[in-house]
């Protein structure tokens, strides 16, 4: 099955088969990320790791897989880059709601919607802002780990281009400072892409 057609089938009715095969293909990223976002916030338990997976299933199911139905593929690792920020909003919302109940407050931040991903600043200096600029950091951090110095500016700034700022291949492919084809564009973010889930899925012990 296509990822395209295993989206659209789990989106539409919920095939159960469909959703199998997402777990099989997709468990292993979404528990990767779960631990590496949860640890930024201490030392979490592997029960508090084992729900805060099952809740990402349940965020893609609510509102009648509305987040599964919505997306787009721009290329083959396009999903694996959303499907990460989703992990990452489930376990931030989490743990910002432990804190808040903590504080007495017993109001709960509103959680960043993944449209607002890519917004340069949603709420200037808000805890919720700095969090995302702390987990975009760190992103861009494993991207650097893996580029050579002659890759890293312009490599880098088309990822970004198109990941947090919403532009197009062809659209990034006209700027001066890149001069790549639409297709260069779109390997250099495919590339980046599976760079970067690949670096989310080693243990923080295996990296170099």
């Amino acid at each position: 099955m296509s990822l395209e057609e295993l989206i659209q089938r789990c989106a539409e009715n919920g095939d159960e088969a469909a959703w199998e095969e997402f777990v099989q293909r997709f468990h292993k990223l979404i528990a990767a990320v779960t631990l590496r976002t949860a640890r930024r916030w201490g030392n979490p338990v592997p029960a508090t790791i084992d729900d805060l997976v099952q809740e990402t299933y349940l965020k893609l199911c609510r509102d009648r897989r509305r987040l599964l139905s919505e997306f787009r593929a721009h290329h083959p690792d396009a999903f694996q880059g959303y499907l990460s920020v989703v992990t990452a909003n489930v376990v931030h919302d989490h743990f910002r709601a432990l804190h808040s109940q903590k504080r007495g407050s017993g109001e709960l931040e509103e959680s960043l919607d993944e449209s607002e991903a890519q917004d340069d600043a949603p709420r200037a200096g808000s805890p919720q802002d700095m969090e995302r600029n702390l987990l975009l950091g760190e992103l861009d951090g494993l991207l650097c780990s893996g580029l050579s110095e002659t890759e890293r500016k312009r490599d880098r700034t088309i990822f970004w281009l198109y990941y947090r700022y919403g532009l197009t291949a062809p659209a990034i492919s006209r700027l001066p400072s890149v001069s790549l084809t639409v297709k260069g564009v779109e390997s250099v973010i495919h590339r980046l892409t599976r760079l970067l889930s690949e670096r989310l899925l080693e243990g923080p012990g295996t990296r170099t």
